[in-house]
Protein backbone atom coordinates (compact mmCIF):
# COMPACT_ATOMS: atom_id res chain seq x y z
CA UNK A 1 0.00 0.00 0.00
CA UNK A 2 1.40 3.41 -0.92
CA UNK A 3 2.34 5.98 1.72
CA UNK A 4 -0.37 8.48 0.65
CA UNK A 5 -3.05 5.79 0.98
CA UNK A 6 -1.69 4.69 4.39
CA UNK A 7 -1.66 8.31 5.54
CA UNK A 8 -5.21 8.89 4.32
CA UNK A 9 -6.48 5.74 6.08
CA UNK A 10 -4.64 6.66 9.27
CA UNK A 11 -6.15 10.17 9.25
CA UNK A 12 -9.67 8.79 8.69
CA UNK A 13 -9.29 6.21 11.45
CA UNK A 14 -7.83 8.73 13.88
CA UNK A 15 -10.44 11.36 13.15
CA UNK A 16 -13.23 8.84 13.60
CA UNK A 17 -11.79 7.44 16.80
CA UNK A 18 -11.07 10.83 18.34
CA UNK A 19 -14.06 12.88 17.30
CA UNK A 20 -16.85 10.91 15.69
CA UNK A 21 -17.09 7.56 17.48
CA UNK A 22 -15.44 7.35 20.88
CA UNK A 23 -15.42 3.94 22.56
CA UNK A 24 -18.01 4.98 25.12
CA UNK A 25 -20.48 5.89 22.36
CA UNK A 26 -19.34 3.61 19.54
CA UNK A 27 -21.99 1.60 17.78
CA UNK A 28 -22.39 -0.05 14.40
CA UNK A 29 -23.78 2.19 11.70
CA UNK A 30 -27.32 1.59 10.55
CA UNK A 31 -27.83 -1.03 7.85
CA UNK A 32 -28.70 1.68 5.31
CA UNK A 33 -25.34 3.40 5.89
CA UNK A 34 -23.16 0.27 5.76
CA UNK A 35 -20.58 -0.22 3.03
CA UNK A 36 -18.98 -3.55 2.07
CA UNK A 37 -15.70 -2.67 3.84
CA UNK A 38 -14.71 -3.04 7.49
CA UNK A 39 -11.49 -1.78 9.04
CA UNK A 40 -10.48 -4.64 11.32
CA UNK A 41 -7.17 -3.58 12.82
CA UNK A 42 -3.97 -1.62 12.47
CA UNK A 43 -0.68 -3.51 12.83
CA UNK A 44 2.56 -1.91 13.99
CA UNK A 45 5.85 -3.44 12.89
CA UNK A 46 7.95 -3.35 16.07
CA UNK A 47 11.56 -4.02 16.99
CA UNK A 48 10.76 -6.15 20.05
CA UNK A 49 7.22 -7.21 20.99
CA UNK A 50 8.30 -7.86 24.57
CA UNK A 51 9.23 -4.18 24.90
CA UNK A 52 5.93 -3.09 23.33
CA UNK A 53 3.55 -5.23 25.37
CA UNK A 54 4.00 -3.44 28.72
CA UNK A 55 2.34 -0.31 27.31
CA UNK A 56 -0.49 -1.82 25.33
CA UNK A 57 -1.27 -4.89 27.46
CA UNK A 58 -0.27 -3.83 30.96
CA UNK A 59 -0.65 -0.03 31.17
CA UNK A 60 -3.63 0.35 28.81
CA UNK A 61 -5.18 -2.99 29.73
CA UNK A 62 -5.70 -4.33 26.20
CA UNK A 63 -6.29 -8.08 26.09
CA UNK A 64 -4.00 -10.37 24.09
CA UNK A 65 -6.27 -12.39 21.80
CA UNK A 66 -3.58 -13.91 19.55
CA UNK A 67 0.15 -14.53 19.98
CA UNK A 68 1.78 -16.76 17.38
CA UNK A 69 5.00 -17.23 15.47
CA UNK A 70 4.11 -17.49 11.80
CA UNK A 71 6.34 -19.50 9.48
CA UNK A 72 9.19 -19.25 11.97
CA UNK A 73 9.96 -15.73 10.77
CA UNK A 74 7.29 -13.43 12.19
CA UNK A 75 5.67 -13.07 15.60
CA UNK A 76 2.21 -11.52 15.58
CA UNK A 77 0.37 -10.43 18.70
CA UNK A 78 -3.17 -9.08 18.47
CA UNK A 79 -4.63 -7.03 21.31
CA UNK A 80 -8.20 -5.87 21.64
CA UNK A 81 -9.78 -2.95 23.39
CA UNK A 82 -13.57 -3.34 23.71
CA UNK A 83 -14.39 -5.19 20.52
CA UNK A 84 -12.62 -8.03 18.74
CA UNK A 85 -14.05 -7.10 15.34
CA UNK A 86 -12.82 -3.50 15.39
CA UNK A 87 -10.49 -1.85 17.85
CA UNK A 88 -7.79 -4.50 17.48
CA UNK A 89 -4.13 -3.53 17.44
CA UNK A 90 -1.54 -5.85 15.94
CA UNK A 91 2.13 -5.93 16.92
CA UNK A 92 4.36 -7.70 14.42
CA UNK A 93 8.04 -8.49 14.90
CA UNK A 94 10.18 -9.93 12.15
CA UNK A 95 12.35 -12.64 13.70
CA UNK A 96 15.85 -13.69 12.63
CA UNK A 97 16.27 -10.67 10.41
CA UNK A 98 19.65 -9.32 9.43
CA UNK A 99 18.21 -5.90 8.61
CA UNK A 100 19.75 -3.05 10.55
CA UNK A 101 16.96 -1.19 12.30
CA UNK A 102 17.71 2.36 13.36
CA UNK A 103 16.84 3.38 16.92
CA UNK A 104 13.43 4.98 17.45
CA UNK A 105 13.04 8.72 16.93
CA UNK A 106 10.88 10.53 19.44
CA UNK A 107 9.24 13.23 17.34
CA UNK A 108 5.78 14.12 16.15
CA UNK A 109 4.50 12.08 13.21
CA UNK A 110 5.26 13.34 9.73
CA UNK A 111 3.57 12.76 6.38
CA UNK A 112 3.51 9.04 5.60
CA UNK A 113 3.46 8.13 9.30
CA UNK A 114 0.54 7.77 11.66
CA UNK A 115 -0.76 8.58 15.12
CA UNK A 116 -2.60 6.08 17.27
CA UNK A 117 -5.46 7.61 19.26
CA UNK A 118 -6.95 5.88 22.29
CA UNK A 119 -9.97 7.09 24.24
CA UNK A 120 -9.08 6.23 27.83
CA UNK A 121 -12.04 6.77 30.16
CA UNK A 122 -9.88 6.37 33.28
CA UNK A 123 -6.88 8.35 32.03
CA UNK A 124 -6.53 10.12 35.38
CA UNK A 125 -6.13 6.72 37.08
CA UNK A 126 -3.91 5.08 34.42
CA UNK A 127 -1.61 8.01 33.67
CA UNK A 128 1.04 7.22 36.32
CA UNK A 129 1.26 3.61 35.11
CA UNK A 130 1.50 4.74 31.48
CA UNK A 131 4.12 7.38 32.30
CA UNK A 132 6.24 4.89 34.25
CA UNK A 133 6.03 2.05 31.73
CA UNK A 134 9.49 0.92 30.53
CA UNK A 135 10.45 2.16 27.04
CA UNK A 136 7.67 4.80 27.01
CA UNK A 137 8.64 8.45 26.49
CA UNK A 138 6.14 11.12 27.53
CA UNK A 139 5.42 13.75 24.88
CA UNK A 140 2.70 15.63 26.81
CA UNK A 141 1.20 15.05 30.23
CA UNK A 142 -2.60 15.24 30.51
CA UNK A 143 -4.08 18.68 29.93
CA UNK A 144 -7.44 19.99 28.79
CA UNK A 145 -7.91 20.90 25.14
CA UNK A 146 -11.12 22.30 23.66
CA UNK A 147 -11.68 21.09 20.11
CA UNK A 148 -14.11 23.03 17.90
CA UNK A 149 -17.51 21.41 17.51
CA UNK A 150 -20.49 21.99 15.24
CA UNK A 151 -22.35 25.27 15.49
CA UNK A 152 -19.67 26.97 17.56
CA UNK A 153 -19.75 24.36 20.33
CA UNK A 154 -16.66 22.91 21.96
CA UNK A 155 -15.60 19.33 22.58
CA UNK A 156 -13.59 19.25 25.81
CA UNK A 157 -10.89 16.56 26.00
CA UNK A 158 -8.13 15.69 28.43
CA UNK A 159 -5.24 15.22 25.99
CA UNK A 160 -1.97 13.38 26.60
CA UNK A 161 0.63 11.81 24.34
CA UNK A 162 3.55 9.38 24.51
CA UNK A 163 5.93 7.58 22.21
CA UNK A 164 6.04 3.80 22.49
CA UNK A 165 9.18 1.63 22.41
CA UNK A 166 9.41 2.07 18.62
CA UNK A 167 8.85 5.83 18.53
CA UNK A 168 5.19 5.59 17.46
CA UNK A 169 3.28 8.71 18.54
CA UNK A 170 0.23 7.85 20.62
CA UNK A 171 -2.50 10.14 21.87
CA UNK A 172 -4.41 9.06 24.95
CA UNK A 173 -7.50 11.16 25.45
CA UNK A 174 -10.41 11.30 27.85
CA UNK A 175 -13.54 12.82 26.35
CA UNK A 176 -15.16 15.26 28.76
CA UNK A 177 -18.14 16.24 26.63
CA UNK A 178 -20.23 15.13 23.69
CA UNK A 179 -18.13 14.31 20.61
CA UNK A 180 -18.87 15.58 17.13
CA UNK A 181 -21.40 13.57 15.15
CA UNK A 182 -23.46 12.58 18.20
CA UNK A 183 -26.92 14.11 18.44
CA UNK A 184 -28.11 14.61 21.98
Amino acid sequence: MSQPIRLFLAIVVLWCSAVVAPQSLAAPVTESERIPVDLRRATLVVRDIDKSLPLYRDALGMKVIYDQVIGGVTRLVLLRANDDFVGVLGLMQRLNTTDTVPPPEYRKARAGEFILVFNVQDLDVRWETIRNTPHVVVAESPRRIDYPGAGGSIIPVTFSAVWDADGNFIEMNRLLGTPAGVNR
